[in-house]
């Protein structure tokens, strides 16, 4: 059973991952275009404005062409990374299913993957958001990475906390009394390491605020449709699953 969830799970991912990489390319990759064109123009200007008894610097040659990094590129990524998170959805929801209740699979599911979009990127992204090309200092990248990654791990970590404990205040207060008790511990944790860790606020001041808005939300678009489709497409194969193993048990 657990090799099948596992199996359904990474199918339920690269369902999600190419609505994913259809989002991220019909939304995502037009801001991100503009932002390589003002970094771009940028650059032109400096050398044009540098001292004319230096030899300019030679631009950089791309290693991938723009046109594969957003097309080929872009959905390599994107599902590899929704591959791996259903499966990980799946071993979660193994461990998860009876131990919160008499719900049914779907449900389960659903709010297994609730729960995962919040901690590990909605709460990690209010704190340190996406920023398209042209945003952000070159020799603050692994700092910045660091320092999100960082949080990540923090939001997680208290997301599992959250849960086990809720899930017995839950026993003792009522299930409703125990997951507002869960998630006002949880808010209260990553709200105080959040007001702890630094602030990183590099947007150029020249950078236009539309473009790094429509690049904001358009990240926020993708995980909301990766993370959706993932919970309704395994939520699907889970309760398939499980019903027909019921089946053969009671026969």
């Amino acid at each position: 059973m657990m090799k099948t969830l596992l199996v359904r799970g990474m199918l339920a991912g690269l369902i999600a991952g190419v609505l994913a990489f259809g989002f991220a390319y019909a939304f995502g990759e037009p801001p991100v275009d503009t932002s390589i064109g003002l970094e771009e123009t940028l650059s032109h200007d400096h050398s044009h404005a540098a001292d004319s008894g230096q030899a300019a610097e030679e631009p950089e040659e791309e290693l991938v062409p723009r046109d594969i990094q957003s097309t080929v590129g872009l959905l390599a990524g994107v599902l590899v990374y929704a591959v791996a998170i259903g499966g990980l959805l799946s071993l979660a929801f193994a461990f998860a299913q009876g131990r919160l209740g008499s719900l049914r699979p779907r449900v389960t599911a659903l709010l297994l993957t609730g729960g995962a979009f919040t901690v590990v990127f909605l709460i990690p992204f209010l704190k340190y958001p996406a920023n398209p090309p042209a945003v952000g200092q070159p020799g603050t990248i692994g700092s910045r990475t660091e320092l999100y990654f960082g949080f990540v791990a923090v939001s997680l970590l208290a997301g599992i906390l959250a849960t086990v404990f809720g899930r017995k205040l839950a026993d003792r207060l009522g299930a409703w009394n125990g997951f507002l008790l869960a998630a006002a511990g949880y808010l209260v944790v990553v709200g105080v390491v959040a007001w702890l860790m630094p602030v990183v606020d590099e947007v150029p001041a020249a950078f236009p605020a539309s473009t790094l808005w429509q690049f904001r939300t358009a990240s926020i678009g993708t995980q909301v449709t990766l993370w959706l489709a993932l919970g309704l497409a395994f939520g699907a194969f889970a309760e398939k699953t499980l019903t027909k193993k019921a089946a053969v048990a009671a026969s």
